[in-house]
């Protein structure tokens, strides 16, 4: 009986979407914040040694608030949850190389490195479900 009371509830749309919304909330900021400050955005780039530094500033801003907006707006979830996915995973092992850090920094990017995995995960699952909805439709 649990099972099937289980089975059948859904959250509701707008729980759902604060979900997503959460999920992509610190893509949303970062890519508010480098457009605001593009000047900062290129420093970050150079910081880790990313080149062209301007042209993937503004690729980087792109790609956060575009996927982002796919994302929340449901027009090609899936897209917009592999793309954020793909683009955390890279951008983790460029930036949080904790086994290259000597203490007591690595324990904290060592912790942010395996939260950004999670990220990854969450959004594969986004666009697992995403797939998964389409195809039962």
């Amino acid at each position: 009986m649990a099972t099937s009371t289980l089975a059948r509830w859904q959250p509701a749309p707008a729980l759902r979407w604060i979900a997503l919304l959460l999920l992509c909330a610190a893509y949303l900021q970062g890519g508010l914040d480098k457009a605001m400050d593009f000047s900062g955005a290129i420093a970050e780039m150079q910081h880790f040694g990313v080149s062209p530094a301007a042209p993937m500033a503004a690729a980087v801003i792109v790609l956060e608030l575009g996927a982002s907006a796919l994302i929340l707006t449901g027009v090609y979830r899936w897209l917009g949850a592999v793309a954020l996915a793909a683009f955390t995973l890279f951008a983790t092992f460029v930036a949080l190389r904790f086994w290259e850090m000597p203490q007591p920094g690595r324990f904290m990017a060592e912790n942010a490195f395996f939260e950004h995995l999670g990220l990854v995960g969450g959004f594969l699952l986004v666009a697992w479900h995403d797939w998964k909805s389409r195809a039962d439709a």
